[in-house]
């Protein structure tokens, strides 16, 4: 294992935590009291949501989760009681666990009865989440530069390519 992928894979789970953590002061119902690994469950009865309402409305706020059956859920599965967040995509992006307590609070307004006045701030807060941490940075590291040349086209150019 390298040793980049190590720090990444402990950095996943530190923000796991945190995010767990953060949720849990919010007063969400997180299952087994918090997390080990990338994974978070969160049973939503007690914030009088369903998993696929809040899954809706954070996509609407452009976080990605997934509604999720928790143990005795009463809902469809269509509908479900609870969701679940993972931490690898935000770790991807270089997010800590600062960044993490803003996301539990996202999280928190949009499942709170003050979503629709809230939409935009949120969406404007997640926006600028992104800003600060692109998907791509603006300049590659070093081992990702390609030594290949393109042509026009974008085709790669091999040496003794008779085209």
């Amino acid at each position: 294992m390298q040793p980049e992928f190590k720090e990444y894979m402990e950095q996943v789970v530190k923000n796991a935590k945190v995010l767990a953590e953060a949720l849990k002061q919010d007063g969400f119902d997180v299952l087994t009291g918090g997390t080990d690994n990338h994974l978070i469950l969160l049973d939503l009865r007690n914030k009088g949501i369903t998993g696929k309402e809040l899954e809706t409305r954070l996509a609407n706020c452009h976080i990605i989760t997934n509604k999720n059956a928790v143990p005795f859920d009463t809902e469809k599965k269509t509908i479900t009681s609870g969701l679940r967040l993972g931490t690898p995509a935000v770790t991807s992006r270089r997010l800590k666990e600062d960044d993490m307590r803003q996301i539990a609070s996202l999280i928190n307004l949009c499942a709170s009865p003050y979503y629709e006045t809230n939409i935009e701030a949120i969406k404007a807060h997640v926006q600028a989440l992104c800003e600060k941490y692109p998907l791509y940075p603006k300049e590659l590291p070093q081992y990702i530069v390609t030594p290949y040349e393109y042509d026009r086209t974008g085709s790669v150019v091999i040496e003794g390519d008779d085209k």
